[in-house]
Order: structure tokens, then C-alpha cells, then sequence
């Protein structure tokens, strides 16, 4: 067997020409989706995500408002950056870029931002409603991993009763992923660092997603015939190139589907971020 390959560019591109579309219905209205992205020092990742989201931004028509911060802003300055961004109309959502320099508290720039400009989906606010299974604003990785299963092998792919492994439980794509794994009606497994006989739970699963951050972990050894295989981890190998979690070579011998890296989770992750965007601009608007 050979896996048919989950193409997150293709399906990534699909949702933002989507999203093109209904923003230009939104400008018709007088509408204009408007995205704020702080960054804070100059770390050369950060840079780049924060390069493609602009970049999406000005495909799809949003207007994107950027604060480049210096590495030594204080966390005083930059909460009072993100208050007069709460505070304004004229923007629909607000992004964060992480990491943030160590004089600066995590926990406390997320919670500051107002939960309905939430769009990277890391608030208390929005996470609780997703655990009790109302309205928010979703963590965009996850978001994107329900996307190409529900999009990729041209739908072919059964989420509804089947088992599900989710190896990590960080609070930005295990655990949110087990929860909207959930809401499509999967029985759930987190599985992770303590988990005993990890192989043995994984090789249940018929649908696996790794998101442990540790380069190739799951090996076929792992890997139950015919399962759909999702690999979130973005990690740079000895030879410098970019990998994930799983080792592709050989899990796509055994698995139905599977995603690589790069070109899989990776180009969702931006698209469902513009997706949030819509639908703050959009409830931002009572439409």
C-alpha cells in the first residue's frame, strides 16, 4: 500500500479563494476585514510567519495593520499596545506573534486580548467555549487538521465513529484537537511523553495525529495498516531540511493517507487564521 497524500497547499488555497470571494461581497457592504500583528524582537521564524500572513492578508483583500516591536518592549507597553487595539472598530482581529521575550508573560498578553478579536483562538474564552460546545474562535492548527480531513481524498475520509490518537496534549493543538475530534463524533485517545505502551495505543487508531515536536517518533512500528496518518510537527533535521514526527518513508507504506511536511498542516495553520479573521469581521458586523 501506498498513502494518498493530504495536500494542505492545494486545500489551503482552496479555502482562501473561498474566503476571497465572500470578502469581496464584504467590501460591497462597506465592509473591510482588517487583521493587527505584533512583533515583538526580531526572531528570524517569527519573521516569516508573520511575512505569509501579510502575504494572505493581501490575496484574500484583508487590510493588515503591522507593529513591529523592538526585543527590549516592556510588557506595560505592549499590553497598552493591545488595549487601543481592543478598543478599536476598525479592527477584527488581533495577532500576537509567539514566542514573546522573556521580560514578557505569555499567559497574560493572551488573556489580555478581548476574546472576540481573538483569532489565533488562545484565549480562556474561546477555549472553554469550544469545551462545553458554543461559539469562538478555534485554535487555527487543529482547525486546519478537521479542514484536511474533512476536505482531503476528495472527502472520502470517515472521522464519525472511528478511533482517534492524538499523540501531544499542549494547549495549542493536542488538547483543542481532541476536542474537536470529539464534536465530529471520533472516540478520543491523548496519548503522549508518560503514555505506557505508546506503539500498542497507537497502532488502535484510524486516525493518528502526531503533535509532539520530536522529529520522526512515529515509525510504522506505530502505525496500524490503512490509518490516516496527520503530522502537525514542523522540526529541522541533521541535514538542515524541514520534518515532522512522522517517519514519512516509511509510515506512507502502511497508512491510507497521510500528510507530509512541509505541505501539509503547515498551510492550513494561515488559512483557518484568515478564516477566524472572516468571521470576526463578520460578527463584528451583525451579519
Amino acid at each position: 500500500m501506498s498513502a494518498q497524500i493530504i495536500d494542505g497547499k492545494a486545500i489551503s488555497q482552496n479555502i482562501k479563494d473561498e474566503l476571497k470571494e465572500k470578502t469581496a461581497l464584504l467590501k460591497e457592504k462597506g465592509i473591510e476585514v482588517t487583521l493587527a500583528v505584533i512583533l515583538v524582537g526580531e526572531d528570524p521564524a517569527s519573521q516569516v510567519y508573520v511575512r505569509n500572513k501579510k502575504k494572505a492578508c493581501e490575496y484574500i483583500g484583508y487590510r493588515s495593520l503591522s507593529y513591529e516591536l523592538p526585543a527590549d518592549t516592556s510588557q506595560e507597553e505592549l499590553l497598552k499596545l493591545i488595549d487601543e487595539l481592543n478598543n478599536r472598530k476598525d479592527v477584527d482581529g488581533i495577532l500576537v506573534q509567539m514566542p514573546l521575550p522573556k521580560q514578557i508573560d505569555e499567559k497574560t498578553v493572551i488573556d489580555a486580548i478581548s476574546p472576540d478579536k481573538d483569532v489565533d483562538g488562545f484565549h480562556p474564552m474561546n477555549v472553554g467555549a469550544l469545551c462545553i460546545g458554543e461559539q469562538g474562535f478555534v485554535s487555527c492548527t487543529p482547525a486546519g487538521v478537521i479542514q484536511l480531513l474533512k476536505r482531503g481524498c476528495d472527502g472520502k475520509i470517515d472521522i464519525a465513529g472511528k478511533e482517534c490518537v492524538i499523540v501531544g496534549r499542549s494547549n495549542i493543538v493536542g488538547k483543542p484537537m481532541a476536542l474537536l475530534m470529539l464534536r465530529e463524533n471520533a472516540t478520543v485517545t491523548i496519548a503522549h511523553s508518560r503514555t505506557k505502551d505508546l506503539k500498542d495505543v497507537c497502532k488502535r487508531a484510524d486516525i493518528l495525529i502526531a503533535a509532539v515536536g520530536k522529529a520522526g517518533m512515529i515509525t510504522a512500528e506505530h502505525v496500524k495498516e490503512g490509518a490516516v496518518v496527520i503530522d502537525v510537527g514542523i522540526n529541522r533535521g541533521a541535514d538542515g531540511k524541514l520534518c515532522g514526527d512522522v517517519l514519512y518513508d516509511e509510515v506512507s507504506q502502511i497508512a491510507s493517507a497521510i500528510t507530509p511536511v512541509p505541505g501539509g498542516v503547515g498551510p492550513m495553520t494561515i488559512a483557518m487564521l484568515m478564516n477566524n479573521c472572516y468571521e470576526a469581521a463578520v460578527m463584528h458586523n451583525s451579519l
